[in-house]
């Protein structure tokens, strides 16, 4: 049995004696209360768990969702750092979903950020107890004893023990005070801010770890469900009586229709449950559907696309104004204008969703590859009339997510088949479900105009953006970009421009809008770095000069007295200012460790961008090279990232060299709709990055920095589709304004 002791953020509630073990609950939000019982458990708000069984093995359980990112690895880390524990004694346990845990939504590139400094408090409180209990064990002074690498000596004698022999002592003693316990200078880290290996990887490499698709239940049933092709599609026929003779089929269920809001509620549509998933397949190919389309069936997003380039052409709201622009523009030498738009996407990760659900009168049980564990267990308690504390939800490994796994609507599906059928379903859905009815990155259209002095210097920029809002999958009728998506590349414009304004534009949605890595960003970042550049060819100057200079100054802007609504992410803008010196410094990075500015091999040609998301400094140049035939390719990505303090140099750079790809991929993808059907359906349609488009190198170059601890899954993807344009004009004199960007392109 378990020794058990309950630590806090301010202080360690309760302790209780029992041979074997120490387990350490970990208070996760400042000002929160733990609930503690003593011996029997602890009861949290917001917690992460750390125990030590009397082997020594340090076992983590992390709350977040490992989908590649290797967060498993980088929690573990940091405990394992101030608990001085040696790395190869440290395994790691995923939580369930469970509101105790606090925040589990894997989203935002948040974990590590809102978990450094408890989690070194709690490996540091551990370290603490510890050494108390040795000192106790060999009745000497606490200052006499040293931890070091899982092992506990005392500097007046010879004597030293292993950690897991004093666990049951250090479980009796009273509880330190965690935020009066010291930490570790940063000098002495030995795991954080080092390259460590993932801690699943081999169990990853064996085929060992478990995924949404990998899961295995007694008598369990797989189901694919064909889906209305249009949002708030319905039945309006069916004939299943070829898909009932499919071998291995056992029922056909019809889904219950979809009302407005979405959200995350299942789709409808019509279920094949199969003893397998070929046959569940093949009976759905044999189904006979007639579908009612409904009023989104006047969706085509060509047409689409003309009316919101019509709308970005009149004011807007203004959501942040200083200066006369009007007056200056009227003023202007010279004045410059585009216009830029960027297609619906699809997260498309590799692992297509999956789950599985297990459902009896009073309780249910998932097995999903979800990025919200918590919104899992609510949103699937709501379609079953059960408390959410009666839906248990494992997560499994996660190929791939995106934002599309943040959605529950699969494991909802799931739910609601197992119910039917009184019988474990797994819910798989193909690549064309995915691509089909996804909830995709929503479409947008931009229009910048800047006047430029006779020096060339801009001392006007007006920008209008207009997009469908996330807000209109919860709710048909919201059509107003929220300030939360203006904050992401759009109300926080960094330039020190003397004339500037912001304006927002209405735009209705069609289809399920929702979040894709790094999100608004996306095509924020778009036409403010494609305007930059056009901006110094227009004055011309040196792209990367031109860009410093419209940064300005090294300066904390400060959006709140200029009465702009901002929430930095979710977190203080005094840790986390938005610091022009820091941008400047990652364009002036890379530009170095391009060689920008020097003569390159004929033939090749350079694009820089560089933009602030999730609280972290990214810049980015592409080269390119583009043949005979127009066909371009990259041999060469530069990326230079300011992320603060980061906790694990392998994993980050993996993630820059990732999000360059994912950046590329949402360059040259596009979904497109003709009445409300999305014309794509697989990868021979949907573009994404093959090995022939993907950068022949990539060169990330990770600033050595002090800060706070900011994003890194998703900053590495906004600056690339505007790098790689910008090099695209700079090889051919022709502007990529909207995308996708053609595979194959013409000199102007």
């Amino acid at each position: 049995m378990s020794a058990q002791i309950d630590l806090g953020r301010r202080r360690f509630l309760s302790s209780s004696a029992q041979a074997g073990g120490l387990l350490l609950t970990v208070q996760l939000v400042g000002g929160a209360h733990l609930m503690a019982q003593a011996n029997s458990g602890a009861v949290l708000n917001h917690g992460l768990f750390v125990a030590i069984d009397a082997a020594g093995i340090v076992t983590v359980t992390c709350h977040r969702s490992e989908m590649g990112q290797h967060i498993r690895t980088a929690l573990a880390q940091i405990v394992a750092d101030e608990l001085e524990a040696d790395w190869s004694k440290v395994v790691v346990e995923q939580g369930l979903g469970d509101p105790k845990y606090g925040d589990q939504n894997t989203d935002g590139s948040r974990s590590v950020r809102r978990n450094l400094t408890r989690l070194r408090q709690a490996g540091a409180s551990a370290r603490l107890l510890l050494r108390q209990a040795a000192a106790q064990h060999w009745d000497v002074p606490l200052e006499e004893i040293q931890a070091n690498n899982h092992r506990l000596t005392h500097s007046g004698s010879e004597r030293s023990a292993d950690y897991g022999e004093v666990v049951a002592i250090a479980a009796s003693l009273p509880v330190p005070d965690a935020e009066g316990v010291p930490l570790k200078a940063r000098k002495d880290w030995r795991y954080i801010g080092k390259g460590v290996a993932n801690i699943d990887l081999d169990e990853v490499l064996a085929g060992k770890a478990v995924y949404g698709h990998d899961v295995q239940l007694p008598g369990m049933l797989v189901a694919v469900i064909a889906r209305p092709p249009v949002l708030y599609g319905s039945v309006k026929s069916l004939d299943d009586s070829a898909a009932l003779k499919v071998g291995g089929v056992v029922q056909v269920v019809r889904m219950p229709k979809l009302e407005a809001p979405a959200a995350f509620n299942a789709l409808g549509g019509v279920a094949v449950v199969a003893r397998n998933t070929w046959a569940a397949m093949k009976g759905r190919d044999a189904l006979t559907i007639e579908w009612e389309h409904g009023d989104n069936a006047s969706y085509n997003s060509d047409a689409f696309r003309e009316q919101m380039l019509e709308s970005i052409r009149k004011p807007g709201e203004a959501t942040r104004n200083h200066g006369d622009v009007p007056a200056a523009l009227n003023g202007a030498a010279q004045t410059v204008s585009a216009e830029y738009t960027v297609p619906l996407l699809s997260q498309a990760p590799m692992e297509t969703p999956a789950a599985t659900a297990v459902v009896t009168a009073d309780s249910a049980e998932i097995w999903a590859c979800t990025q919200t564990p918590q919104s899992t267990q609510r949103t699937v308690a709501g379609a079953l009339g059960l408390q959410p504390a009666q839906v248990k939800v494992n997560v499994t490994r996660l190929g791939g997510g995106f934002g599309r796994k943040s959605k529950p609507d699969f494991s909802v599906e799931a739910a609601l088949l197992a119910r039917e059928t009184g019988k474990p379903v797994k819910v798989i859905w193909t690549r064309e479900d995915d691509i089909r009815n996804g909830y995709y990155h929503t479409v947008s259209a931009q229009r910048v105009e800047a006047g430029l002095d006779e020096n060339g210097k801009a001392t006007a920029w007006l920008h209008r953006t207009a997009f469908p809002p996330i807000g209109s999958t919860f709710n048909p009728a919201d059509s107003t970009p929220s300030h939360g998506e203006l904050r992401l590349g759009f109300s926080d414009n960094p330039f020190e421009i003397e004339n500037l304004r912001l304006e927002r534009v209405n735009a209705t949605g069609h289809v399920r809008i929702g979040w894709l890595r790094s999100v608004a960003n996306v095509y924020h970042a778009f036409a403010v770095q494609s305007f930059a550049h056009e901006l110094a060819v227009a004055a011309k100057r040196d792209p990367k000069d031109y860009l410093l200079e419209l940064i300005g100054s090294s300066r904390h802007i400060d959006l709140a007295k200029a009465g702009v609504e901002y929430d930095n992410y979710g977190d203080s803008i005094e840790t986390y200012p938005i610091d022009t010196g820091r941008l400047a410094n990652v364009v002036r990075a890379v530009a170095r460790r391009s060689n920008w500015g020097a003569k390159r091999k004929e033939g090749r040609f350079l694009g820089i961008a560089a933009h602030r998301s999730f609280l972290s400094y990214v810049a980015t140049v592409v080269e390119v090279v583009v043949d005979k035939n127009g066909e371009w390719s990259i041999p060469q990505v530069y990326m230079a990232i300011d992320a603060g303090t980061v906790v694990n140099t392998d994993s980050a750079r993996a993630q820059c060299e990732g999000g360059a790809i994912y950046g590329l991929s949402c360059a040259i993808g596009e979904i497109t709709a003709t009445n409300g059907v999305v014309d794509q359906g697989n990868f021979d349609t949907y573009t994404v990055a093959r090995m022939k488009q993907a950068p022949g190198a990539i060169d990330v170059h990770i600033v050595d920095s002090t800060y706070a601890p900011a994003g890194v899954g998703e900053p590495p993807t906004p600056p690339f589709a505007p790098a790689l344009a910008n090099a695209l004009f700079e090889a051919t004199g022709k502007r990529f304004r909207d995308l996708p960007i053609p595979l194959r392109v013409k000199a102007s």
